[in-house]
């Protein structure tokens, strides 16, 4: 039976999130996991006059690739994948796992040759992304394995995934557009400011934003959507930060990591779990062990820990800060292969305070914003 509210996601991702133009080269690239909402999407952009162009992926193919793959292959770069990146006007992203962990034991080291590889593609969608030449969105189709990691049964996990795609499902573009507008006065308050601090369970760290832009998520890219992010300075970060949820990268759970920094890099990280996995990820390259994003959750729809990054990274109550490359629209300039973001409880005594002023304490804003 088909689902009304894949049908309506559908139609905001491609009418709202990516605005799909007639005559837009459109990518939909996905597990072949989310067919159902990738079919729906792909109705969506005929609709709209785009020219759709399937990419879709199978379950077994990316731990196939680690298991056989060669460093020569690990290495290797498609030129079509090159050529969607560098021309296509719009890629619709949809991420939907049947085993979530089926690369925890792959050697991590073969996933940092894969990763530098993918460098140069990862700077062309960065910068494309910022100069507005591509526009891109990415959510997440509700299977078992997502179900199981959240601890939820598959239909509670529909309803939590969708009612955070959608909480207004009569009308989640006019939602958005309302969160819009509330986090457009935090971004406004927050220009020209110039230093960051933040204060938490074992978290002290301080960073610059001056001459940064703060960027406001409403369901254009992430959806769901719900935070405030910017790119800070690259050598500013200074202090130390305890991440209160596990971090998950590539298939790969780290739990109670640490990091800290001096003159923006990494210069000691641990982890309870998977520490390994952790410091040779951060060895990927240079601007691995630099910090490209700095962001606070504001959806307070979402509350509890999932296993799934693109849901935690907008709890509110939040923040994050992403490890590699930054959003160049932001005034970052670090590259890097990797984006890995790793999420940090405040609303136990946390606070943010830019300049000097408390802007954010127990999870909230303070100053009427």
């Amino acid at each position: 039976m088909r689902d009304e509210r894949l049908v309506k996601l559908a139609d905001m991702l491609v009418n709202y999130s990516v605005a799909v133009k007639p005559g837009d080269k459109v990518a939909i690239r996905g597990s072949t996991l989310a067919e159902p909402l990738m079919r729906e999407i792909y109705i969506k952009v005929l609709q709209a006059g785009g020219f759709p162009l399937l990419n879709p992926t199978l379950p077994w193919a990316q731990e196939e690739f680690y298991r056989y793959a060669s460093d020569e292959q690990l290495q290797y770069v498609h030129e079509p994948l090159k050529q969607i990146i560098s021309t296509y006007d719009v890629l619709i992203s949809l991420m939907a796992s049947g085993n979530t962990r089926n690369l925890s034991r792959v050697d991590p080291a073969k996933m940092v040759l894969a990763d530098k590889a993918g460098e140069e593609i990862m700077k062309i969608y960065m910068e494309r992304a910022a100069r507005g030449e591509l526009r891109w969105t990415l959510t997440l189709f509700p299977t078992e394995a997502h179900a199981m990691d959240a601890e939820m049964s598959l239909s509670e996990y529909e309803d939590f995934v969708y009612s955070a795609c959608m909480p207004n499902q009569d009308d989640p573009v006019s939602y958005w557009k309302q969160v819009s507008a509330r986090q457009q006065k935090i971004v406004e308050w927050l220009k020209g400011k110039k230093q960051v601090r933040v204060i938490g369970k074992e978290t002290d760290l301080r960073l610059s934003i001056d001459g940064r832009v703060f960027i406001n998520c409403d369901c254009k890219e992430n959806v769901p959507d719900g935070e405030i992010f910017t790119g800070p300075v690259e050598d500013s970060v200074e202090g130390h930060v305890f991440f209160s949820y596990p971090t998950i990268y590539a298939g790969r759970e780290v739990d109670g990591v640490r990091l800290w920094f001096e003159k923006g890099r990494v210069v000691r990280a641990t982890a309870e779990k998977n520490e390994d996995f952790l410091i040779k990820t951060l060895d990927t390259d240079d601007g691995a062990r630099r910090v490209g994003e700095f962001a606070i959750g504001t959806n307070k729809g979402i509350t509890g820990f999932t296993r799934e990054i693109l849901f935690d990274e907008k709890i509110g109550g939040s923040f994050h800060m992403a490890v590699g490359a930054g959003y160049p629209e932001t005034g970052s300039t670090n590259h890097s292969a990797i984006h890995w973001d790793m999420i940090c409880d405040l609303r136990d005594g946390g606070e943010i305070w830019v300049d000097g002023e408390l802007l954010y304490k127990n999870g909230d804003f303070v100053l009427g914003l």
